[in-house]
This record gives C-alpha cells, sequence and structure tokens, in this order.
C-alpha cells in the first residue's frame, strides 16, 4: 500500500488574512476553509492511481492559547467532509498540537518538546502504524522544509508545493533552487496537481 500524506495549511487550504489588521494565521474554524487552485484535482489524480491519502498538521495553536484542541478537531473534521463531497476520502487525519515553548495563556499540558511535530517524523510513523503503508513508496508533500525534513527522516518520498507569490518574508522566496540540499524535495510545483503529476509519473 502506498500513501500521500499531505500538509494541511497552504497546501490544501489557504491561509487566513485579517484585511483590517493584516495578520496571516491558520483556519481555526470550518467557515476559514478555502481549498486551493488544483488540490480537488491533484488529489483526485493520486486516488485514482491507488494511494491512500491522509493529512499530517502541526496546529500549534492551542499550546499558545489562540484556540482550543477541539477548533482544531472540528475544523479538520469540516474540511474531510468538504473533501469527501469532492469525492475525495482522506484516510486519517493526523494533527500535533503541541509546541515547545507555548505561552502563558495557553495549554501548559500540551508545551513540551514532543516527537510528533514536523519535523520530526513522529505523525508520519503514527500514520503508517494505523493504516499501515510502505514508507518507502509512499510521501509526504507540503509547502515547507519542515515537510520536507520530517518526510526524509520517516523514509518517505518529497513533495514540495512551491507558488510563485510567495511573500517577501518567506524563506523560500529565493526559489527551490536556493534550498540546501538536505531538504531539497523529489518534486515541486506550484500547485498539488502540478506535484501530484509528477508523484504518478515516478510510480
Amino acid at each position: 500500500m502506498r500513501a500521500v500524506v499531505l500538509d494541511r495549511d497552504a497546501t490544501l487550504i489557504d491561509l487566513v488574512r485579517d484585511e483590517e489588521t493584516g495578520t496571516i494565521c491558520t483556519a481555526f474554524h470550518p467557515s476559514q476553509l478555502r481549498l486551493l487552485t488544483g488540490v480537488v484535482d491533484g488529489l483526485r489524480v493520486l486516488q485514482a492511481h491507488r494511494f491512500v491519502l491522509a493529512i499530517a498538521t502541526n496546529q500549534p495553536g492551542p499550546a499558545k492559547g489562540y484556540y482550543s484542541v477541539e477548533a482544531v478537531k472540528k475544523t479538520n473534521d469540516a474540511l474531510v467532509a468538504i473533501l469527501a463531497s469532492e469525492g475525495v476520502v482522506i484516510s486519517e487525519v493526523a494533527a500535533c498540537c503541541h509546541h515547545p515553548v507555548g505561552a502563558p495563556s495557553g495549554d501548559a499540558s500540551l508545551t513540551f518538546d514532543c516527537d510528533c511535530r514536523k519535523p520530526k517524523p513522529g505523525m508520519l510513523h503514527a500514520l503508517q502504524a494505523s493504516l499501515g503503508f510502505d514508507l518507502a513508496t509512499s510521501w509526504i508533500v507540503g509547502d515547507s522544509t519542515g515537510d520536507m525534513l520530517a518526510g526524509q527522516a520517516a523514509g518517505m518520498r518529497t513533495g514540495l508545493i512551491f507558488a510563485d507569490n510567495r511573500c517577501e518574508l518567506c524563506p523560500l522566496r529565493a526559489g527551490v533552487s536556493a534550498l540546501q540540499k538536505r531538504v531539497m524535495p523529489d518534486v515541486h510545483g506550484a500547485t498539488l496537481l502540478e506535484v501530484a503529476e509528477q508523484i504518478v509519473a515516478l510510480g
């Protein structure tokens, strides 16, 4: 069994932008979910080629006091339901709500250096144990070097979503060619559909 494990924010769904304050954050309510261009088509391509689909997402908001673990679960469940309505099956979602530092207003029980927060491979190992896929022939797809490092640590192949409209503060703004060799993805593209087509072509 082969799988593609997907990051959530800026891979499947857009970030949330507050026009009044200029702040950018991750979605923490179902009403904030906006699928990115190419996501549904990309997932359909992978599913048609018999890849099991799962999600692994860092969600430190509860540890920082931004929102609750329940809000994370409700939002993730809503995303799975939206994709299901498009004919895409997400077999499992793993969410790490921990953070090594946290914040005074956060949940202290979630503030520690865990083994699951990417770039560590804990969530990938947990998904593999639950779903039974082969790590060596499976993929992780995400938008950050943390996703790439987690996949490499788990012995998976890696795909990077690298849109050309990243803001000037993004550490990946200079392009994929500027990445250090240790985090170079196996494939990369501007949309999930582009990455999915490359994954399928590699077999």
